[in-house]
């Protein structure tokens, strides 16, 4: 069963495609059709002899152009492609452009830095952080020039007592590379660096060359210790800015990033400190505010064990007066059964006048007069003694 896309769907797809294919290219041709509209974005048309493609570039970027774009110019650029989906077109975004002239040193620097992409030397993954506050930090670069300078001022401004230190190295020309590379090296046999500064100024392509040598761009992916790239004008790219741990605009930037303000800090520090004493102080209110609270419930010891001997007496008192009513209505209850019992006593009976006339020799009580015959001896039990009878006659 065939898949039926949407328009937008088609166009999004082929977008993605384009995207991923052609995430940076360089690309050179002639400029054509070249306008500036309010947004002050560049649009033009690039073409060679048999091709050509729609192009633009914001604002954002071509404000740092050194020329000035017009049509007929040959130019060579690095954008990424895209597609338009409004239109369905596909376009070049190009984020730098320089004067046609010099397309061997750009497929070499495409060339290089497409193969270390692959081999994963710019995954952000092995980027490692910059600490907060380094104790120390090292400034790779050429001991003379503006860029040193600038760098030193605007860490002394930051953060004053910083340790900094100053690796000389040549920036460009015959030997440049192989001192960079030792300086990194040299960098991580001491290891007393917190982090490092990569820097040098501005320059054309063939100036910035020792930093898009694979030596280079390997010894700063090897650094245990963090490098910030800080190589040329904002809008220069080398393989060094995609290996380093955090690329900077300008070298300027790089020492802004590598140290912190210390006058924020101690303005943290001591807000830090104040939310402590407050809280510390709210604490020890609550705690005291709590402590009253429970002295003004506990009682003293002696009061507590008068009160407890004053509850014992009572009690014992109440005790015995429970006592003395139980001991008293038992013994009620006693002499009312005793007297009970001695009305029902026999011998009682017999004390009255009454006697109990039993048979011989079973001794059994005769209750009815034809229980027994005439000439039978009985017995009779009076009150005092017994009498043996013989019945003469029955009434």
């Amino acid at each position: 069963m065939y898949q039926i896309y949407t328009v937008s769907e088609l166009t999004a797809g082929i977008r993605d495609l384009l995207e991923e294919k052609f995430p940076f290219v360089w690309v050179s041709g002639e400029i054509s059709n070249f306008h500036v509209p309010v947004s002050k974005h560049f649009y033009f048309t690039l073409k060679d002899e048999n091709a050509q493609i729609a192009a633009v570039m914001f604002k954002g970027q071509n404000r740092n152009l050194k020329f000035q774009p017009e049509d007929g110019m040959r130019i060579t650029g690095l954008g990424r492609i895209s597609v338009y989906m409004p239109r369905g077109t596909y376009q070049i975004i190009f984020e730098y452009l320089e004067p046609a002239g010099i397309g061997a040193l750009q497929s070499g620097f495409e060339q290089l830095k497409a193969r270390l992409s692959a081999e994963g030397l710019f995954d952000p993954e092995h980027k490692k952080p910059l600490p907060l506050l380094p104790k120390k930090i090292s400034i790779i670069t050429s001991p003379t020039g503006a860029v040193i300078h600038d760098i030193l001022n605007i860490i002394a401004r930051r953060f004053p007592n910083i340790h900094i230190e100053i690796l000389p190295v040549k920036v460009q020309g015959q030997g440049a590379e192989q001192e960079i590379v030792s300086a990194i090296e040299l960098l991580n046999e001491r290891g007393d660096a917190d982090a490092a500064i990569l820097a040098r100024g501005g320059g054309s392509l063939e100036d910035l060359q020792a930093f898009n040598s694979e030596k280079v761009a390997r010894a700063v992916f090897a650094s245990e210790i963090p490098i910030i790239s800080a190589v040329g004008h904002e809008t220069d790219f080398t393989v060094a800015d995609f290996v380093a741990d955090l690329r900077a605009p300008t070298p300027s930037a790089a020492a802004e990033l590598a140290v912190p303000l210390k006058s924020d800090l101690v303005r943290h520090c001591s807000r830090l400190s104040m939310s402590l004493n407050e809280s510390f102080y709210r604490y020890i209110r609550h705690r005291r505010k709590l402590l009253g609270n429970m002295s003004e419930r506990l009682v003293h010891p002696a009061k507590k064990i008068q009160a407890f001997r004053l509850k014992t007496d009572d009690l014992t008192a109440r005790l015995i007066r429970i006592f003395v009513n139980k001991v008293r209505q038992k013994r009620e209850h006693l002499s009312l059964r005793t007297e009970q019992l001695r009305s029902l006593n026999p011998s009682a009976i017999l004390s009255r006048g009454y006697s109990i006339a039993s048979s011989i020799p079973d001794k059994t009580v005769i209750r009815d007069a034809d229980s027994v015959s005439d000439g039978q001896m009985i017995e009779l039990r009076l009150a005092n003694g017994m009498l043996i009878c013989r019945v003469e006659r029955k009434v």
